[in-house]
C-alpha cells in the first residue's frame, strides 16, 4: 500500500492532525472488512452453484469478477484521492460497498450477480485509499508503524474472509456472507463518517492527468514494470490455488463443507507476523533478494500442494502446509515489490501504487479465471503446475534483470 498522500488538514501549523491508537486500529478494521470483500465469495462458491443451479466452474466467475472489479476500481477510483478529501471519499465508497453487496445477496440468477460482484470489486478499494490518508496524519517516526498497522488489517481480512464466507454460507447460505458484509460496510461508513478528522481538499488536480499517471509511470520505470510483473504472477498463482481449493475441497475427492475451504485460510494467520520480518529483511539485504526468495517459495509451494493429491489427512496437511507457504510467499513478495516502487518517485508514490495495484490485481483476476479453468480441465494438479508456471515466468524475468545488472 501506499505511504504517499497529500497532506492533511493539521491540528496546528506545520504539525499533522493527530491520528490515535484507537483509530488507527478502526482503521486497519476497515481494511481488512473491504478486503475481505475480494475474498469470501471464493469459499461460496459452491453454494451458489448450488443455490443458482449453475456449475461450480460457471460459479467462479462471481469471485473472477469482484477481482477484475477491484482492479479496475484501483485504476478509476483510488486517484481519487488527490482530488477529494480522504473522508468523503471513504465514507461514500463504503456505502456504495454495502448496497452492491446487498444487491448480490438479492440477486435471482447468475448474471446480477456477476454484475453485482463487479461493482463491489470497484468500490471496495477503501484500504488502498486509507494508506496515503493515514501517512499524511502521522508523524514522520510512526508512519511505518502505523502503515504495517494496515497492512496488517488488509491481511487479516483476506485471510479471515474465507473462514467467514464458508463459516456463514453453510449456516445460512451463500446468501448470507453478502447481508453480513454490506452491514459491516455500512456500519464501518457512519463511524468513519464521525470519526475520521476533517481535511482540505487535496489539490484539485483533473481526473484526467490523475488517470493518464499510471500508464505513463508504467512506460518510464522499468523497475516499475518488473516489479508489477512479480506481483501479477505470484497474485495470479495465489488466486489460482484458492478458486481451485474450494473447487476441490468440496468435490468428490475429499467431499467436505464450504467451511472447510475457510479454516484452510486460517493457518495463513502466520504471514500477519511475517510481513514485518519481510520487511526489516529489505532494509538489511535489499528488494531483490526478497523477490528472489519469494518467488522461488512460490515454486516450491507448488510442489508442496501438487501433495494434496494424496487424499486424507496426509493430503490435507499437504494442503496446508503449502497454502501456508504461498501466503508467506506472496506478502514477502509484497513487501519487497512496495520497497522497490516507492523509492523511484517520492513525489508520485500514490499514482505509482495505482499503476501497482492496478497490475497486481488484473493478474489475481486471470489467475482466478485460470485457476477454475485448469481444475476443470487437468484436477488439482493442473492448478498448482498452473503455480509454477506463472512463479517460473517471474523468476526468469528476475534472474535476467540480477544478471544484467551483474555484468551492466
Amino acid at each position: 500500500m501506499s505511504s504517499h498522500a497529500p497532506s492533511a488538514a493539521p491540528a496546528r501549523r506545520g504539525e499533522p492532525a493527530p491520528l490515535g491508537r484507537r483509530l488507527v486500529l478502526l482503521l486497519a478494521l476497515t481494511c481488512g472488512v473491504a478486503v475481505g470483500n475480494l475474498y469470501f465469495p471464493q469459499a461460496v462458491g459452491p453454494l451458489v452453484a448450488d443455490g443458482l443451479g449453475v456449475s461450480p466452474g460457471t460459479a467462479a466467475l462471481v469471485a473472477t469478477a469482484a477481482q477484475f472489479g477491484y482492479a479496475a476500481g484501483n485504476f478509476l477510483l483510488v486517484p481519487l484521492g488527490d482530488r477529494i478529501p480522504h473522508r468523503t471519499l471513504i465514507v461514500v465508497l463504503l456505502v456504495l460497498t454495502g448496497i452492491g453487496l446487498l444487491a448480490a445477496a438479492g440477486s435471482p440468477a447468475l448474471p446480477p450477480l456477476l454484475g453485482a460482484s463487479a461493482f463491489v470489486g470497484i468500490t471496495t478499494v477503501v484500504a488502498q485509499v486509507i494508506a496515503p490518508m493515514a501517512a499524511g496524519l502521522v508523524a514522520d517516526e510512526r508512519r511505518g508503524a502505523v502503515l504495517g498497522t494496515l497492512l496488517s488489517g488488509s491481511i487479516g481480512g483476506m485471510l479471515l474472509a474465507r473462514a467467514f464466507g464458508g463459516v456463514i454460507g453453510d449456516r445460512l447460505g451463500w446468501r448470507g456472507p453478502y447481508v453480513v458484509s454490506a452491514a459491516a460496510a455500512l456500519v464501518l461508513a457512519a463511524v468513519l463518517a464521525a470519526a475520521l478528522p476533517a481535511a482540505r481538499p487535496p489539490a484539485r488536480v483533473p481526473y484526467r492527468t490523475l488517470l493518464a499517471a499510471a500508464p505513463r509511470l508504467l512506460r518510464r520505470e522499468p523497475a516499475l514494470r518488473r516489479s508489477c510483473l512479480y506481483q501479477a504472477a505470484v497474485f495470479g498463482g495465489f488466486q489460482a490455488v484458492w478458486t481451485g481449493a474450494a473447487l476441490y475441497l468440496t468435490g468428490p475427492e475429499y467431499r467436505l463443507g464450504a467451511s472447510a475451504v475457510g479454516v484452510l485460510a486460517l493457518v495463513g494467520g502466520v504471514t500477519m507476523a511475517c510481513t514485518p520480518a519481510a520487511g526489516r529483511l529489505v532494509d538489511r539485504r535489499g528488494a531483490d533478494a526478497v523477490s528472489l526468495a519469494a518467488i522461488a517459495g512460490t515454486i516450491a509451494a507448488a510442489g508442496v500442494l501438487a501433495l494434496g493429491v494424496l487424499g486424507g489427512t496426509a493430503g490435507l496437511v499437504a494442503l496446508g502446509a503449502g497454502t501456508l507457504l504461498l501466503d508467506v510467499a506472496m506478502q514477502a513478495g509484497m513487501v519487497a515489490n512496495q520497497a522497490r516502487i516507492f523509492a523511484l518517485r517520492p513525489d508520485a508514490r500514490s499514482r505509482i501504487n495505482t499503476a501497482y495495484m492496478t497490475c497486481a490485481f488484473l493478474g489475481g483476476s486471470a489467475g482466478s479465471w485460470l485457476g477454475a479453468r485448469a481444475h476443470a480441465a487437468f484436477g488439482w494438479p493442473g492448478v498448482c503446475g498452473l503455480v509454477a508456471a506463472l512463479a517460473a515466468a517471474a523468476l526468469a524475468r528476475h534472474l535476467h534483470h540480477l544478471w544484467s545488472s551483474h555484468y551492466r
